[in-house]
């Protein structure tokens, strides 16, 4: 080897090693002088981006002469499948292929003494064990997470037919193009060997411990919050239904007490039939909406709870003292009130809550047979609901106008079809919570319990069990925190701009910054690389220098454009952050509607009394 090459790692395979006997006190297997990847710590911060990438191009290998998965589970076996009931029409296996499964699922690998006596196959059968989803159901899961049109129409109120339908174009192609990045490093990083299991660990194979860190820290709070936003929202469908007479914390209550059976589904296979079931009800909801507003006028009683007219102009709602006549259904075809940054922001906030669906979709990858195929879902996904949004969006804003409510379907007049809507939500909300619940407690359980105590894998017996306690207490915790804040929309804003913009807008350019220089820094030619044999690592150089060729040497113009891509994005978290910090104040001057009382925010004789 020549002098201005640099060999790794020779150190970190001895001080890898050295934690190894440490824990177990044996001797790994080795193959030659390499660690196997089994016999590696949970995130071990020694394995190189060169290994990972080595080994996640041999995956995508095997993955491209695989066929395709094709669920064969109905949704009633979805929530009561039998055990051995197969999940996909894969062949049937021997019975030392089923003795092999039952062997490794039954392991704690959590455990590296019990990873030291899994063999290289066993290992990897252990991964694609795991893997079971097919395209077409994380079609269904990416639609129910993103699909949410209800607050389109109030978002195009406090923005304007202009900038409202710009805004969400732009949004949209944005966030399609977010998902594409992530798509695009996740094939380049995840394998068998070492496989990748959400936005953590892209971030950890990219920047480091810190990243993952930082990113799980911050994707458990988002996910707890959107629980927590779900929970409410439907809290108050069912206060709406009930005529106020129900107690609106009792609401919330119901739907957090039926949400610990929906819980207990643990795998995203499983999920992908429920979510067929809610896609198919929010479309139902949209179309009685849509015919109920041509036909009846807007709820005027409670737009001064949330709809547009209130977040931007108050008085375009307000009755005439008089006649207690409301003034007309008014549109705009740019700005509402070009001095009212602090609506119009929240507006904007709106519609980037509606696209934040790219915190769960290395989640989705994780769990897909072929994550190759994720493309075909994410953009079909992505169109099918950029579709629904602007024309649901721009017909509710037709018909409403300033009245639009932020959610549309409880800002419809007559009581019978609010009654529909609300219920018809409720069910599919409750299955998106579901969602949002299951990544999130994963989120947790692979970071902390797996990582920091060792739990065995969900596939465990063990593992099983504690999800079934952890699922109750995680619904519970999201509830007691979304409870607290008095005001749904200014909630919704907060979560926007402190986490989700920063999932779909924020990170996944800077992680291809990132990726694209790591990749491109390779001098491939000159014998750059990872030799499994030896565990050797080759690199020409290091430093600045090797930074900076990765940085020109790629798609150059690319790089800059996620650098200043990534950098509006934050600037756009920032300016909604002080947006939804200003509505908060005003909503904690009168902190008494929230629900942890009897009072519905709906409710407007109590709520103005």
């Amino acid at each position: 080897m020549s002098s201005d090459k640099t060999a790794l790692p020779p150190s970190a395979v001895a001080d890898t090693e050295k934690r190894l006997q440490d824990d177990s006190n044996e001797s790994p297997p080795r193959t030659g002088t390499a660690i196997k990847p089994q016999h590696r710590r949970l995130h071990d911060p020694d394995v190189t981006f060169e290994e990972y990438h080595y080994y996640a191009l041999k995956t995508r290998e095997e993955e491209k002469n695989s066929p395709p998965a094709v669920p064969t589970i109905s949704i009633w076996k979805a929530l009561f499948k039998g055990a051995g009931q197969p999940e996909t029409d894969e062949p049937e296996e021997s019975a030392s292929q089923t003795e092999e499964r039952s062997n490794v699922l039954n392991m704690n690998l959590a455990n590296r003494a019990n990873r030291l006596e899994i063999t290289d196959e066993e290992w990897v059968n252990a991964s694609r064990m795991m893997r079971t989803a097919s395209w077409g159901a994380c079609w269904y899961l990416i639609t129910t997470d993103i699909l949410g049109p209800y607050g389109v129409g109030f978002a195009l109120g406090t923005l304007g037919w202009g900038p409202g339908v710009a805004l969400y174009t732009v949004f949209g192609i944005m966030a399609g193009y977010s998902g594409w990045l992530l798509w695009k490093t996740f094939l380049g990083l995840d394998s068998y060997q070492f496989p990748l299991k959400n936005y953590g660990d892209l971030a950890f194979r990219i920047y480091g411990p810190y990243a993952r860190h930082f990113v799980n820290i911050l994707q458990g709070l988002l996910l707890l919050l959107v629980l927590g936003q779900v929970i409410i929202q439907n809290g108050q469908s069912i206060s709406q239904v009930s005529r106020f007479r129900l107690c609106y914390s009792v609401c919330c209550v119901v739907f957090v007490a039926v949400g610990y059976l929906i819980g207990q589904v643990r795998t995203l296979r499983n999920y992908g039939w429920l979510a067929n079931t809610a896609v198919w009800l929010n479309l139902m909801v949209i179309f009685i909406t849509m015919g109920v507003m041509a036909h009846s006028p807007p709820n005027y009683a409670i737009s001064v709870l949330g709809s547009a007219g209130s977040a931007v102009d108050p008085s375009t709602i307000t009755p005439d003292p008089k006649t207690g006549v409301y003034p007309p259904v008014r549109h705009y075809g740019g700005l509402p009130d070009s001095k009212s940054l602090v609506g119009s922001l929240n507006g904007l906030l709106q519609g980037v809550f509606a696209y934040g669906g790219a915190q769960l979709f290395v989640e989705f990858m994780a769990e897909m047979r072929r994550p190759f195929d994720f493309f075909k879902a994410m953009w079909g996904a992505q169109f099918f609901i950029y579709s629904v949004y602007l024309i649901y969006g721009c017909y509710v804003y037709h018909f409403q106008g300033q009245y639009a409510y932020q959610i549309s379907y409880q800002g419809v007049s007559r009581y019978g079809w609010q009654v529909v809507g609300d219920m018809l939500a409720c069910v599919s909300g409750l299955i998106s919570a579901g969602l949002y619940g299951n990544i999130g407690i994963k989120v947790f359980y692979n970071n902390v319990l797996m990582d920091l105590f060792r739990a065995p894998p969900l596939t465990h017996k063990g593992g099983k069990i504690l999800w079934a306690i952890i699922v109750p207490i995680w619904w519970s915790i999201a509830f007691v925190v979304a409870a607290a804040i008095p005001d749904y929309f200014g909630f919704v804003s907060v979560i926007s701009a402190a986490t989700v913009v920063q999932f779909t807008y924020s990170f996944p350019p800077i992680l291809a910054l990132g990726y694209n220089i790591r990749l491109y820094a390779l001098k491939t030619s000159k014998g750059d690389g990872f030799d499994p044999t030896t565990g050797t690592v080759i690199r020409q150089d290091t430093g600045l220098k090797r930074w900076w060729r990765g940085l020109v040497n790629g798609p150059w113009i690319w790089n800059i454009l996620h650098v200043l891509y990534g950098g509006g994005a934050l600037a756009t978290a920032g300016l909604g952050m002080y947006a939804a910090i200003e509505g908060m104040i005003e909503a904690f001057e009168n902190p008494q509607v929230n629900a942890f009382t009897c009072v519905s925010p709906l409710d407007l004789s109590q709520v103005s009394s």
